[in-house]
């Protein structure tokens, strides 16, 4: 499935849409039970349209691959998305849903401290309010703590006048 944003070739589902992300949980119900049930994969993990699938064999992960790929075409009339589908080794990290996940941790991704560095100086230059910026914060740090980011979140917090 594409990644949500609107193009020309009328792909994907719109980002941030609850309609979009209730459906795409549903339709893609059938996915996860064929990985888990079928392919009897254990380290499986999908948000939305999003999934990651571990395994210590390159050979049993390409096997996968396959078997994925004609179960969506044929059951669910999809394909993976080539640019973002990819075997690889977990020991570089994957991205997946806004962090850098390794095998014993995860860091957020650098996009995600870029923006919330540019929210800081936005706070600190007065062209967000502290309520506001209060509320962007807190909803924010209680994301980034899912990951290893204890440092990140002092540091950026420090950056606060």
């Amino acid at each position: 499935m594409g990644g949500g944003r609107k193009n020309s070739d009328k792909k994907g589902m719109p980002l941030g849409n609850l309609t979009s992300q209730f459906f795409a949980n549903v339709y893609l119900n059938e996915l996860d039970k064929f990985v888990k049930h079928k392919l009897k994969g254990k380290y499986y993990i999908r948000y939305v349209d999003d999934f990651v699938l571990l395994h210590k064999s390159k050979e049993q992960l390409t096997k996968w691959r396959k078997e994925i790929e004609i179960f969506l075409k044929e059951k669910l009339k999809l394909e993976l998305h080539l640019d973002k589908s990819r075997i690889i080794n977990l020991s570089r990290g994957v991205d997946f849903v806004g962090f850098r996940n390794f095998y014993h941790f995860k860091l957020l991704r650098k996009r995600n401290i870029k923006n919330m560095k540019r929210k800081i100086l936005l706070f600190n230059e007065g062209k967000i309010s502290h309520d506001k910026f209060f509320e962007i914060f807190q909803g924010w740090s209680a994301y980034a703590k899912w990951g290893n980011t204890e440092n990140t979140i002092n540091s950026l917090f420090r950056n606060l006048k």
